[in-house]
């Protein structure tokens, strides 16, 4: 079983994503966390996905796109440590690849397809790996970091967004009825 990174696996800023995943069964939780989103989105129309809850704020399908983007890199990073490789991440920026991205072009459910392909391979590489890649460690941010502490970002990441999007996008939208089934 994939224990609970220690606090020393994983640089302080990630402590705001860790602290919101249970302690149990991570692939379980990536499941679930999956058909929530999904639930949670997949009703949304082209128009609502369009909604900025602030002028200068991502759009609903840009929030979703920069989840896939998020994992995809954290997912790559884990595979890299895991597999033994030393290497030292630098941080990535968001809003230079939320320029260069073209979500809002997209259909967004494309985007939320995407998304699901993304967390379908991050569950799979996490599966396939040997109990003793979860302790090796790299450097990300400049600090020690586990396989096991970027798995449980992953997870945490998306429960951080899921959040944001119920209590800004879905409520602020006019969603939170549809949501409920009205």
């Amino acid at each position: 079983m994939l224990e609970r990174p220690n606090l020393n696996e994983y640089h302080p800023y990630f402590e705001r994503y860790l602290e919101l995943v249970p302690d149990k069964g991570l692939q379980d939780i990536l499941k679930k966390q999956l058909e929530t989103t999904i639930n949670l989105l997949s009703n949304i129309t082209s128009e609502q996905a369009e909604y900025q809850y602030e002028e200068k704020k991502w759009r609903l399908k840009e929030v979703v796109g920069h989840m896939a983007d998020v994992e995809r890199v954290l997912s790559y990073h884990l595979l890299v440590i895991a597999r033994g490789d030393t290497v030292s991440f630098t941080p990535f920026d968001k809003d230079l690849f939320m320029t260069n991205a073209n979500f809002r072009q997209l259909d967004f459910k494309d985007i939320l397809s995407d998304f699901t392909i993304v967390r379908q391979c991050t569950s799979s590489l996490i599966s396939s790996l040997p109990e003793d890649s979860w302790i090796r460690t790299g450097t990300v941010l400049n600090h020690p970091m586990t396989a096991r502490a970027l798995a449980y970002i992953i997870a945490g990441h998306e429960l951080h967004h899921q959040t944001i999007i119920k209590e800004r996008y879905l409520i602020n939208n006019n969603l939170d009825s549809m949501e409920k089934g009205n």
